[in-house]
């Protein structure tokens, strides 16, 4: 199982780089996580778009599926090209209306999940909670029967977060602000980062959903003034093995 970032960035990208986008891959499986905003041109450094069969959204604001419309056309062109011979699977929740945006038929089907039961995606098994945050939003524990990577999407701290990513292999945390720095709009800071990973003794951590100001080498340091493990800044390629 390899785990890549395709963009990091909250609320808009930066230049050269994109929003919320991971792209999971294991026996010429791939899964998308996320697909935000520039994320389906970074995409093709690492997976062809006719080779991606899957996409599993956490919520509906744009830096998490701006690139869903366009994302559609792809897979529209790549089968009229006859690269492509199946439809694209998009997975989603049904917590608000937005879900019957995902489909574009015959190309493109959406199926929801939920968070009481377990989504089977290729080699993957893939469980949900859904997280503090103003709009509807899963945070994912994505497992190959060996490894574990726990997403939290975008969320306000809270214990059952912890509970949910107890000893995974990697925790790949949303953490928008710096310590000490008032949350707003259901995010963490790197406060709120560090207690979680100690309290859920993640193994190792990636911080995304970066700010756009600061110096964000700090959020390392102010992680780990409550996590004694690895913790690492997303950034486009950075990958997981």
């Amino acid at each position: 199982m390899k785990l890549t970032v395709i963009g990091c960035w909250h609320g808009y990208p930066e230049p050269e780089e994109a929003t919320s986008g991971y792209l999971i891959q294991q026996d010429d499986f791939s899964l998308l996580l996320d697909c935000g905003s520039g994320v389906l041109s970074h995409l093709q450094r690492y997976c062809p778009l006719q080779k991606l069969q899957a996409v599993v959204v956490s919520h509906y604001h744009q830096d998490h599926i701006a690139d869903i419309g366009v994302l559609h056309y792809a897979r529209l062109i790549e089968t009229k090209l006859g690269r492509a011979s199946t439809p694209l699977f998009i997975y989603g929740h049904k917590d608000d209306e937005r879900f019957d945006t995902l489909a574009y038929e015959p190309y493109v089907k959406s199926i929801p999940y939920q968070s009481n039961s377990l989504l089977d995606v290729g080699p993957f098994a893939i469980s949900f909670l859904k997280t503090k945050h103003p709009a509807p939003c899963y945070a994912m524990k994505i497992t190959n029967g060996q490894k574990e990577i726990v997403y939290t999407a975008d969320t306000s701290y809270f214990l059952g977060l912890a509970s949910f990513a107890k000893e995974c292999d990697l925790l790949i945390a949303e953490c928008s602000f710096y310590k000490n720095q008032e949350t707003v709009g259901g995010h963490m800071n790197s406060q709120d980062v560090g207690i979680l990973a100690n309290k859920a003794r993640a193994k190792q951590v990636l911080l995304t959903h970066l700010p756009h100001f600061g110096e964000r080498t700090s959020l390392l340091t102010e992680v780990k003034e409550s996590y004694d493990g690895q913790v690492e800044l997303a950034s486009k390629g950075w990958s997981f093995t």
